[in-house]
């Protein structure tokens, strides 16, 4: 990988560690979110978080092109890795969207679940006919998916500022009304501003593209 991925890969972890760890000590009063159901919703979550994170790293080891140029036995089977991390998780997040009381966050949630699904699907299918390109392609869409959740956190605090900018440094709601106006849109900014990066990564031309 480049310098500027294994920068992107660093960041990633310290961004998502702190919410990862809660839930590794599967005590659901350590769960950031309200948990309402101990026995669906927070086995559902816990699994859903420890899988999808184990696909973030299998999917950063998938551009690393001197393991897949040397071992491609290796990256084949962190591939398997990644896309079954992520159909699990995918489907544990359907449930855990379920128990989620705000509509928008869940509607934000379930759109990002189906699109993470779809693309992996896709750069499976693309894989199994040896369609190389398009295996790429779908797989870099899929990544972008995967990185949705470390976009999301760490556009908070620039989203927090626009708030404030757009209110004129006024509360209407309160500093919890603000958060909670956050939080209903971060989802939907990290998924533009991902959609956008990968799609104009793929588009351009080819000269003027950077190898994985």
């Amino acid at each position: 990988m480049k310098k500027s991925c294994w920068v992107l890969l660093l960041l990633s972890v310290a961004i998502m560690l702190p919410f990862v760890i809660p839930y590794l000590t599967l005590n659901p009063a350590s769960s950031r979110i309200e948990v309402s159901s101990r026995t669906i919703q927070y086995p559902a979550l816990v699994s859903h978080i420890i899988l999808a994170f184990i696909a973030m790293l299998a999917g950063f080891l998938q551009f690393h092109r001197t393991l897949r140029r040397n071992k491609p036995s290796l990256h084949i089977l962190l591939g398997k890795v990644y896309a079954g991390s992520v159909f699990l998780s995918g489907g544990l997040a359907l449930i855990v969207s379920c128990y989620e009381p705000d509509f928008g966050r869940t509607l934000s949630f379930l759109f990002l679940d189906l699109l993470w699904l779809i693309t992996t699907a896709m750069g499976y299918r693309s894989a199994r006919k040896r369609d190389w390109q398009s295996h790429k392609q779908w797989m870099i869409r899929s990544f972008a998916m995967t990185l949705t959740a470390v976009s999301a956190r760490a556009l908070v605090p620039l989203l927090i500022l626009l708030y404030l900018l757009l209110h004129r440094f006024a509360l209407p709601g309160g500093r919890t009304g603000m958060i909670e106006e956050v939080l209903d849109n971060n989802i939907w900014a990290a998924l533009i501003l991902n959609f956008v990066i990968v799609e104009w990564f793929i588009r351009r031309p080819k000269r003027e593209q950077v190898s994985l």
